[in-house]
């Protein structure tokens, strides 16, 4: 069934306005995991030890928003919808916004910014030691996420210096599992997921 010049016209202008709106839907999408915790931190819905929820679940959503980031290029490559490239950017971004409040919860409500406790326990405790290698290799892809830093360093050097972003994703399921005494299905899932992400940047080598 052949469709009439006014549904052509239609979905024309439908398609910009969808992509107008992608962004800023994902924006108000990405910002509720951390609408939810100021909502439960005042209404004492976190539980009985605040400061591990706090912590834990700021962890637990930096993976997720690493993991959603790096699948967004598959997606793209496989529906053909051109469209999703555009918030891979904006959701590295929130992921590396809830490792920062991550290890500001770690730093700030658990150790109250006793830097000589903090470095005994990063050396003592290996999955810490993990834990802030992946933070630590973030933080140069963070700096770097800019339009004019891709200029500066040229495309081909930023993209290699952005697959770092497997390695950090690697060490932040590591840094989870290890913290786990029982239940390893959630990282285990998200060990799965990244295994396949990376299957699938191996056999097809997609940027």
């Amino acid at each position: 069934m052949t469709a009439t010049p006014t549904e052509t016209l239609e979905s024309v202008r439908a398609a910009p306005l969808l992509q107008r709106a992608l962004k800023p839907v994902v924006f108000v999408l990405a910002c509720g995991p951390a609408a939810w915790l100021v909502y439960g931190a005042f209404t004492n819905a976190i539980g009985p030890n605040p400061i591990e929820y706090i912590i834990r679940y700021c962890g637990d959503w930096a993976l997720r928003f690493l993991l959603i980031a790096l699948a967004v290029t598959p997606l793209r490559l496989i529906t053909g919808w051109q469209a999703v490239g555009r918030v891979r950017r904006m959701l590295g971004l929130f992921a590396f916004f809830y490792v920062c409040l991550h290890i500001l919860a770690y730093v700030g409500l658990d150790q109250f910014f006793n830097w000589p406790a903090i470095w005994a326990d990063i050396v003592k405790r290996v999955y810490i030691t993990v834990g802030m290698a992946a933070f630590l290799t973030l933080v140069p892809l963070a700096a770097t996420s800019t339009n004019g830093m891709v200029k500066r360093l040229g495309a081909r050097r930023w993209r290699r210096l952005h697959r770092f972003v497997y390695a950090a994703a690697v060490a932040g399921i590591i840094h989870f599992l290890m913290m786990l005494k029982t239940g390893y299905v959630e990282p285990a899932i998200y060990g799965a997921i990244l295994a396949v992400l990376l299957g699938v940047r191996a056999v097809k080598k997609w940027p």
